[in-house]
């Protein structure tokens, strides 16, 4: 029996560059940038003062079913926009005459944590340098809101998208830091191919710009502390680079199978060729110096396309900007692409939205297809200082023109998980 085909008949975006696609991806093609100083919480005391925040958009009760849209988490909210944008612009909604056919895959982080009542809690239970639990306790039950606390959880978003689209089908979030969207996107597919549903409505979604989320990379020392030059932050493979800048948002894709897709005529971004997964299996928070587990996800991800390394044309990087992540991945593009290696374009638009931990791999996937689309290379802003240690063409400061039949997407989280999607633009 063949293996069922899978492809993107809906695409939709939240993140620092817009609100949705179309304003995403020109931003992204003239190189501009999202990052800016802090204004979700006053970061003035703390290391790192920047961040690629979402401004200037609010969801509506009118956006959901159920109403009471102030008591979501910010994770599940951006999830909302991005994915009725997905639905809408698949038509596929129309269509669907079997709900249990229908599913959802999500890469979801935690919604916003509530500093001030957690701090509130802590001043309450500590005195005379002791800790009391009874007083820690007491206090979060005169404090915390039921609704809120189970509001910020991981699980919630892909709850509520069931709701409101009646997905009735296979309901999943993972969180794999930040490899979790691209591995929702591929274990969604896997799910089409195998027959257990015809539609998948797959992505992510995050929002860690908040006092715990920055105080814990700030420890990990992996932010950049660039704070003079919000804009120049964030500047992958750049011999100069020190750390990411952290984002957040969401981008929804929804997959389908091909024939049924061609059946109502939809438009078809490109089809989900190749999925490759893999773990590091070495430590939580550091990469392998000799990338075994990105290559290997590389090079199952080609195999699975049933491609050779020499089809691929573009890979959009993880390229986070920390020392580490930039010069494993350069070595990784090395052994999979060999001699080639020189002539395949790599480059990381975290440069310009910021790392959006797990919404950032199906964001970067929607670039990527966009870009085949398009024959639009995007390009590495801030690339200005080279390092002997990252050497390939990694399209410095300016898009350009080129032909992408095939792309690799990478990415590689924290914890060691590996993915990379290979896609493919003409579908025949």
């Amino acid at each position: 029996m063949d293996r069922r085909r899978v492809v993107v008949t809906g695409i939709g975006m939240i993140n620092p560059m817009g609100h949705d696609a179309k304003t995403v991806w020109q931003g992204l093609q003239a190189g501009q940038s999202g990052v800016g100083y802090t204004t979700l919480f006053d970061a003035s005391g703390f290391p790192t003062k920047i961040s690629a925040e979402v401004k200037d958009w609010e969801l509506t009760d009118s956006d959901h079913p159920l109403g009471g849209t102030d008591q979501l988490g910010r994770h599940t909210k951006f999830a909302i926009g991005a994915a009725k944008q997905a639905v809408n612009d698949s038509g596929v909604e129309s269509v669907i005459t079997d709900p249990t056919r229908f599913g959802i895959y999500l890469g979801s982080g935690e919604g916003n944590q509530d500093f001030i009542t957690f701090s509130r809690m802590m001043t309450a239970a500590i005195a005379d340098g002791e800790f009391d639990a009874s007083k820690f306790i007491a206090k979060g039950l005169e404090l915390l809101d039921p609704a809120k606390e189970l509001e910020q959880e991981p699980n919630m978003p892909a709850a509520h998208l069931a709701t409101m689209f009646n997905a009735q089908g296979p309901n999943l979030n993972c969180l794999t830091a930040c490899a979790a969207s691209s591995q929702a996107v591929g274990e969604a597919t896997e799910i089409i191919r195998r027959g257990d549903a015809d539609v998948m409505l797959a992505g992510g979604t995050h929002s860690m710009i908040h006092p715990f989320g920055v105080t814990g990379f700030n420890l990990l020392t992996a932010l950049s502390e660039s704070n003079d030059e919000p804009t120049k932050a964030s500047r992958p493979f750049d011999r100069l680079r020190n750390g990411f800048v952290l984002g957040e948002g969401s981008a929804m894709v929804v997959l389908e199978e091909l024939e049924s897709a061609r059946k109502r005529g939809a438009t078809i971004y490109g089809e989900i060729a190749g999925y490759g997964t893999t773990a590091d299996a070495y430590r939580i928070t550091d990469i392998p110096p000799d990338g075994h587990g990105g290559i290997a996800a590389m090079r199952m991800s080609i195999a699975d396309a049933g491609l050779q390394p020499s089809d691929i044309r573009y890979v959009n990087a993880h390229g986070t900007s920390t020392l580490v992540n930039d010069k494993v991945e350069t070595l990784a593009c090395k052994e999979v692409f060999g001699e080639n290696a020189a002539k395949v374009p790599v480059s990381s638009t975290k440069s310009m939205m910021g790392h959006l931990i797990a919404a950032a791999g199906v964001t970067e996937m929607i670039v990527c297809l966009l870009a085949m689309r398009d024959s639009v290379l995007p390009p590495t802003i801030n690339y200005e200082n080279p390092d002997p240690a990252c050497d390939l063409d990694y399209v410095p400061n300016e898009a350009r023109p080129a032909e992408i039949p095939y792309a690799l997407n990478n990415s590689f989280g924290f914890g060691g998980q590996n993915v990379t999607l290979c896609l493919a633009r003409d579908v025949a």
